[in-house]
This record gives structure tokens, sequence and C-alpha cells, in this order.
């Protein structure tokens, strides 16, 4: 027998033999891992970051809902009740809520600029105060142009608001503008009613003409209009749409948030976000109550607002989603401490809450504190673009990206606002 004879029939087929008996060892084991990728493809597909705002348009009085001051002579009638997070109690007025907060946090020492309403919006979207020469992107554009990539076969847009329009795109450009629809789903001037063939034609010729003018190189807002016709066009033809029709859940679901247009909005940020969607903003007026507060608050606004923001925490919980969404419960500021001639409570800036949750933010615990009438912050107070930028670090969102403005300056994202620690582990 030659050595080579030898090589093959003696001690390398041995040893090759061990390897086939490993081999087999191993083929179930991953056999079963493959097919547990296959399983879970929807499920890893889907693991995208994203931010859901829930915008109280009109200042809500913070200190009847999230930071009460029972006793006080500011404190009006609302009692505190504990909550499933230890030591947090919140306004009695929101039984539903109190079972969801170990998944939330509370910042009790906001303390803003703004306390006129337009100003106030602008700034607690942006995290930058109004400029005649500048404007700002919103929360929703910047989220959406930091994260639009993860989701790289999403047809509908990145930024949608529901119920009313956000804060727009500002220097970012029209891409990253809000998509609005109201609480039902419905999109203004999508069905246009002409027939698919024709439809094509014009669309092709558009398409020519938006080419010509960007090949003659006559600014950014043909290039914009473009990108933003293309996506119109993916957006009328895309099952994805089915994300907007919130009165295809079941029953017991709709339900669940609530018959009203906030409910529907909040059900609809759910899907929008299973679907892929980076950032969700929905409205919630009503809340500039100078006159009869604690009426409006404990008969509509605050049972509205309990059912379905505790509806989507905890549906976002339970579809194992809330990991990776955000969720910030702001308005444009609070209400005065003392209360006005009408039953009422009228601006206030000075000191005031948010709620926050999900994503990387540290849960069931509260930030700051204010005196016992509630007129001050006593421990080191936050602006808006602080909150945008712990926002921001919850979603793994660099915080050292910067934008350049339309006249050439350098923007910092978040306004270089310094992250909440305490919001964080």
């Amino acid at each position: 027998m030659s050595a080579t004879s030898r090589f093959i029939d003696g001690m390398s087929r041995r040893h090759f033999m061990s390897h086939v008996a490993g081999a087999a060892a191993l083929a179930a084991p991953a056999t079963a891992f493959t097919n547990s990728i296959l399983a879970n493809a929807a499920d890893l597909k889907r693991r995208h970051k994203a931010a859901i705002l829930l915008w109280m348009g009109g200042g809500p009085s913070t200190m009847d809902i999230w930071d009460l001051k029972p006793g006080a002579p500011t404190g009006g009638p609302f009692k505190p009740i504990s909550t499933s997070a230890d030591g947090i109690q919140i306004c009695e007025h929101m039984p539903l809520m109190a079972q969801q907060m170990h998944h939330m946090s509370l910042v009790r020492s906001m303390s803003t600029r703004e306390a006129d309403h337009m100003r106030g919006r602008y700034y607690m979207h942006t995290g930058y105060v109004p400029n005649p020469n500048v404007e700002h992107p919103s929360y929703g554009a910047v989220i959406a142009h930091e994260l639009a990539d993860q989701v790289p076969d999403l047809e509908i847009p990145p930024f949608v608001s529901v119920g009313s329009g956000s804060v727009g795109p500002g220097f970012l450009g029209m891409s990253w503008a809000p998509f609005v629809v109201d609480a039902n789903g419905n999109v203004r001037n999508l069905d246009m009613g002409i027939d698919p063939t024709r439809l094509s034609q014009r669309l092709e010729m558009l398409s020519a003409i938006e080419e010509k003018f960007i090949g003659e190189k006559r600014g950014n807002s043909s290039d914009d209009h473009a990108k933003v016709l293309s996506k119109t066009i993916k957006l009328m033809t895309s099952d994805q749409m089915e994300s907007f029709k919130v009165m295809k859940e079941p029953k017991d679901v709709q339900d669940r948030y609530g018959n009203t247009g906030f409910g529907r909005g909040c059900l609809m940020a759910r899907r929008l976000v299973e679907q892929g969607v980076p950032f969700v903003e929905v409205d919630l007026g009503g809340w500039d109550n100078h006159a009869d507060i604690f009426k409006t608050l404990s008969d509509t606004k605050l049972p509205e607002l309990d059912k379905a923001m505790a509806a989507l925490v905890s549906d976002l919980a339970e579809r194992g989603l809330l990991d990776d969404t955000a969720i910030i419960w702001m308005g444009e500021f609070s209400r005065t401490p003392n209360i006005n001639g009408n039953g009422g409570r009228d601006h206030w800036a000075r000191s005031w809450s948010v709620a926050v949750g999900g994503a990387g933010f540290k849960r069931g615990v509260v930030v700051g504190e204010t005196s016992s009438d509630g007129k001050e912050v006593v421990t080191e107070p936050y602006s808006a673009q602080d909150l945008m930028a712990s926002v921001l670090k919850s979603l793994d969102i660099s915080l050292e990206t910067t934008f350049t403005a339309k006249n050439g300056r350098p923007m910092k994202i978040a306004n270089a606002g310094k992250v909440i620690k305490e919001l964080f582990a």
C-alpha cells in the first residue's frame, strides 16, 4: 500500500469521519436556527427605532395631571393616586395610565421661555426659538431624516401627523414634511378619480418636466418636488396604506383605545410604527382652559387622554414594540398655578412637566421637582432642547450630528441641548 493510500485509508479517514459525525450532530440545531430565523423574519424586520409624539395643543395644566399639589391654595380639587411605579402619583382622573406608569417617566422640572401658543409650539417642536432668518426642522423631520434608512422598503411617508399639521421640515426640505391625515386615516386629494392609464401618462409627462428642471439646476425646490412626487406615486399604489385603516382592527381593540379622534389616532400610530414609520405625531387639542378648567378636565379631556394613552403604551409593550419606540407627551407649555377669576388657568412656561417612555429611556422614575405651590422649579431646570436631545439619545441618534441650513450656517441637532441624565440607566 502506498503512502498516499495509507494517508487516505488510515488516520486521515478517521479524522475526516469524526468531522462528519460532528457536522451531523450540529445539523439539527443549525436547521432549527435557520428555521427560527425564517419564522421570525417579520419580527427582525420590524426592529427599527421610532417615536410617537402625543401633542397636547393649547397648553395642558400639568399641575392637574402629573404634578399635583394637594392642599396648596394653587392645587385645585383633584386628588393624586398611586401608580404601578413606586413613588409616582398622578391625577385621580388618569386611573388607566396609573396602571402603565412603570413604562413611563416624568420630567417635572421643565422650565421654558415661550408662553405664546405659536412661539411655544415652534420651540417645543424644534428646540429653537423662532427666527425670521431660518426655519428649523421639527422633531418629526429630524427623526425621520435620521431613521428612515432603517426601513428601506417603507413606501408611506416617514413622518405622519394625525389630526392636525405638525411643525414642518424647515431647511431639511419638503421630502421630510409631515404627511397629514385625519383620525380615520383619510388623506386629502389622494384619490383623484382618474383612469389608471391616463394617470400613468400624466405622471410620465410630469416626470419628464421635472427632470428637465433638475437638469437646469434651478435650485433645490424642483429636486424636492420630484422626490415628493415619486413618493406620492408609490403611496397611491402601496399595500402599506392599509396601516391607516384603523377601522379594520377588531372591535375590542378599537374599544380599548376609545371611540374618539384621539383614540383612533393613537391606534393608527401603533399600526404605523408596526409598519415601519419612524415618527408619528398625534394631536389632542383643547387644552387652552382659561375658564372652567376643572370640569373640562374631569369630564372630557382627561378621560379621553387616559383611555387612549394607556391603550397605546400597553399595546406597544404587549407587541414587543415599546423597547424600540419612544413616547413623548407634551404641549407648548403649561398653565398658571394661580387659578383666575373664571375658574381657569392661564399660560405658564416657568415650571411644568412632560412624560416620556419606551425606547432607551429609564422607566418608572421622576426627574426634578417644583415648589409646594408649583410656581418654581427647585431642582435643575430643563429646556426644550434638553428634552429633544434626550429623545434623540433614547433612539440612538448621534447628538454630534450637525445640519447645514440654507444660508450655509451649521446647525447642531437639538440645538446642542444637554441630555437629561436621570432618564437613562
